[in-house]
């Protein structure tokens, strides 16, 4: 062969080749670009009425309101706790808390939880935490740290914060960060999506507020939208802790909603400063923004909440958190739902929309994706809850999950707790499964009733049954009337229980 000949065929050689890569990498760019990006929104003792679409009379939300006229709106969304760490747990996982022993707040989450970070992770996102953890400490060694659950990036406190936060970046010594902390997390996040952006990746971004949580603070704008709550409104004594002291103290209910107003007002901006960026980089037509609440309405906010209970209780006035979620890719006309979802949803759902597949171990959550196509009217399994805790009994020594040491927390913050102004963990082995484990409050709401069952187990137990379509208000017990259901719904729940202490012994590992 001529050496012409021999140069020619290299240079269509490599042409070839170059073209065969350029395929390859704009193979590879749809498969990721074409992803949504998602962000989560939690609020911090947010309860269902304390927003202005839900008929509040005085609260100002006007993003989350445009969000409900514009996206989708979950009518009948519950927390999978009635308090906060629990239900994030539920969120990071999409199964129930008591499967993993992250019973109560302070209650660790466990290393070998599959996270919703990792599966997004693994599809290609860029992903990151700001705000409350809740789960564990958020320092390097913490074992259930949010970077060891599949987060790139966090800046994040162990529990609960005010106005000037002291926040965590990637397990470095707290920092303050000046200002109000709702803004401060939308501002930080923008930052990482930026990255991510010039990255070509999808993001998955988790926004935990420390709002609208007691003890309250708010900028003066703020709180000067509520100077003229009306003196009859909230006109109890409540107690809550003090910014000064870090003690509880008694206060007039009137100031205290005026602050706590304030403070999701703030909220409510930081979520349109956000709205505001993915508009202007021409990135919200395909981004998921999903708002929801980890619990009911704490006592000394609860004003006008128009259900039974509160945070704490697993009636209505616990579980059941405004949720509001935008996507005009998919979503692209208004839709009101009232079909139950919970937060445990979060995780198989978003599992769906990126195709991974769900992890090998019992889930408690379900695909919401035909509810985004208006092709879902009732819920396919009941959601259930229950209210678990450590073993109790005289001369029982749980033994630890985690090392104690690896389970001190390092970030202030203002309520002191036995005088330490940090929170520690725990988290326990449960040994095996006894009769009395299947005790404390829970209950199991199906498409039309609801079981609540309060107390220990057999005769121990108090239980009602309410038809929650009806009467959400939880007035009419109908339990002597429907016996039956009662009863089948009473069997389904201790199936379920059952399933949920085999894996809190570590069947799932």
């Amino acid at each position: 062969m001529k050496k012409t000949d021999k140069t020619f065929f290299q240079i269509i050689y490599l042409i070839a080749l170059g073209l065969t890569y350029s395929c390859q990498t704009a193979h590879k760019e749809t498969t990721t670009t074409h992803l949504p990006n998602i962000i989560l929104l939690m609020g911090d003792d947010h309860g269902w009425d304390e927003v202005g679409y839900n008929g509040h009379p005085y609260l100002q939300t006007p993003v989350l309101d445009d969000m409900a006229a514009t996206g989708l709106r979950m009518d009948r969304f519950y927390s999978a706790s009635p308090v906060c760490s629990p239900t994030r747990g539920s969120v990071i996982t999409g199964r129930h808390p008591n499967r993993y022993g992250t019973f109560t707040p302070g209650s660790s989450i466990r290393p070998e939880e599959i996270s919703i970070a990792q599966v997004m992770k693994k599809a290609g996102y860029a992903t990151a935490h700001f705000g409350k953890w809740h789960l564990g400490p958020v320092k390097a060694t913490s074992p259930t740290n949010p970077a060891a659950m599949g987060f790139d990036e966090y800046l994040s406190h162990d529990n609960f914060f005010e106005m000037n936060p002291y926040l965590s970046r990637n397990g470095e010594p707290e920092e303050i960060y000046e200002g109000e902390s709702s803004e401060i997390l939308v501002r930080e996040a923008i930052r990482f999506i930026q990255k991510a952006q010039e990255n070509n990746q999808p993001f998955f971004v988790v926004i935990w507020y420390g709002s609208p949580h007691e003890p309250y603070s708010g900028l003066p704008e703020d709180l000067a939208l509520y100077d003229d709550l009306p003196e009859s409104f909230g006109d109890k004594i409540v107690r809550l802790t003090s910014n000064e002291t870090g003690q509880q103290i008694d206060r007039p209910q009137r100031d205290v909603l005026q602050e706590r107003f304030a403070e999701i007002t703030a909220m409510d901006r930081s979520i349109g400063q956000m709205r505001d960026y993915l508009k202007a980089e021409a990135l919200r037509q395909n981004t998921i923004l999903w708002y929801f609440g980890d619990n009911g309405t704490p006592p000394e906010g609860n004003a006008t909440v128009p259900f039974r209970g509160e945070k704490g209780q697993v009636y209505e006035g616990g579980v059941r958190v405004p949720s509001v979620l935008e996507w005009p890719a998919r979503i692209s006309r208004p839709m009101d739902s009232g079909v139950n979802a919970v937060t445990s949803d979060v995780f198989p759902t978003l599992c769906a929309i990126t195709g991974q597949p769900l992890p090998d171990r019992p889930m408690d959550g379900i695909d919401l994706t035909p509810l985004f196509d208006g092709k879902m009217e009732e819920r396919s399994e009941p959601i259930k809850f229950w209210n678990g805790r450590v073993r109790q009994e005289d001369g029982y020594i749980p033994l630890p999950y985690i090392d104690p040491e690896l389970q001190k927390g390092t970030s202030p913050l203002v309520k002191l707790m036995n005088g330490i102004a940090t929170r520690n963990f725990t988290n326990f082995h449960h040994p095996d499964i006894q009769e009395k484990d299947f005790g404390g409050a829970r209950a199991i709401l199906d498409n039309q009733y609801k079981l609540v069952i309060h107390g220990g187990i057999g005769e121990n137990a108090k239980s009602e049954l309410f038809d929650i379509k009806k009467d959400s208000a939880e007035i009419n017990n109908l339990i002597h009337e429907l016996p039956e259901m009662a009863l089948l719904l009473d069997e389904k729940l201790k199936i379920w229980q059952q399933s949920v202490l085999e894996s809190l012994m570590g069947y799932d590992y």
